[in-house]
């Protein structure tokens, strides 16, 4: 499905500021895995994200999307096939706009617009069926301004918004960082049910260990811009979350865990 290939990326080069954020690395992602990337804070887990979905040009190497070089592809272009949650609530979604008028647009991604009304009744049933699927009781506040919804609600709302049109790839990028511990616990839920139901292929960063272990078939660990290990199969079956922690130290990088990663 996606294979990055000796992807680098280098910011400020050749001044005293330089930062070398990707070093040729390498993943393969298949269709259907769902795959938690953790690391140290500078680890290059955002960057990789960025230059997937096309906001940050690579130095060199390669970007293939289903045997397609998508490398000099701009962003809007890899939109299409790349949906992607932030961790921040409030970037997937536009206030002032209500539910039904965000729901409206993530539909229109990528077609011909005219000068036909953007909310159209057709797609009624069709969003009062997704809103209801998550069970917060949302399908009865359908017009209710996004701006008025409490984090976990909203990032709800962005997830749907992001999968609807099923898209090639989906990135978390700390979706649920933001929350509060039960509005966390209902969006990881709610993005393993959007996964299984739309047989999505994701990649989710995440500083908790515990998410790492609990959700995907594959933990992939990130440092210095390189991918450290790939753990899948019957590893990752067998994988616990003191396993995990052992497993980065023992790698001895000079890069300590945060507090936020080992606690959360």
């Amino acid at each position: 499905m996606l294979n990055l290939k000796n992807v680098s990326v280098t910011f400020n080069a050749n001044t005293p500021n330089e930062v070398r954020a990707l070093r040729k690395l390498n993943l393969d992602v298949h269709e259907g895995d769902f795959v938690t990337v953790i690391g140290a804070n500078g680890a290059g887990k955002s960057t990789l994200f960025n230059v997937i979905a096309g906001t940050i040009a690579i130095d060199s190497g390669a970007i293939v999307l289903e045997d397609i070089d998508v490398s000099n592809f701009p962003e809007y272009q890899r939109s299409l096939n790349i949906g992607r949650v932030f961790q921040n609530p409030s970037l997937g979604t536009c206030p002032g706009l209500t539910i039904r008028e965000n729901l409206s647009l993530a539909a229109m991604r990528g077609k011909s617009l005219g000068l036909s009304k953007g909310v159209k009744k057709a797609n009624n049933e069709w969003f009062h069926h997704l809103v209801s699927s998550v069970n917060l009781g949302l399908e009865e506040r359908l017009d209710t301004d996004v701006s008025l919804l409490s984090g976990g609600q909203r990032q709800a709302i962005t997830l749907i918004m992001a999968t609807m049109m099923k898209p090639k790839i989906l990135l978390l990028d700390e979706h649920t960082a933001a929350l509060d511990p039960n509005a966390a616990a209902q969006v990881i839920e709610l993005t393993v049910q959007l996964a299984l139901e739309h047989k999505l292929t994701v990649i989710m960063i995440t500083h908790s260990m515990q998410q790492a272990v609990a959700v995907g078939n594959r933990v992939v660990m990130m440092d210095r811009g390189q991918v450290l290990f790939d753990i899948a199969g019957e590893e990752r079956e067998m994988l616990q979350y003191h396993d995990l922690i052992e497993r980065f130290r023992s790698l001895r990088t000079g890069t300590e865990l945060s507090d936020r990663a080992v606690l959360s």
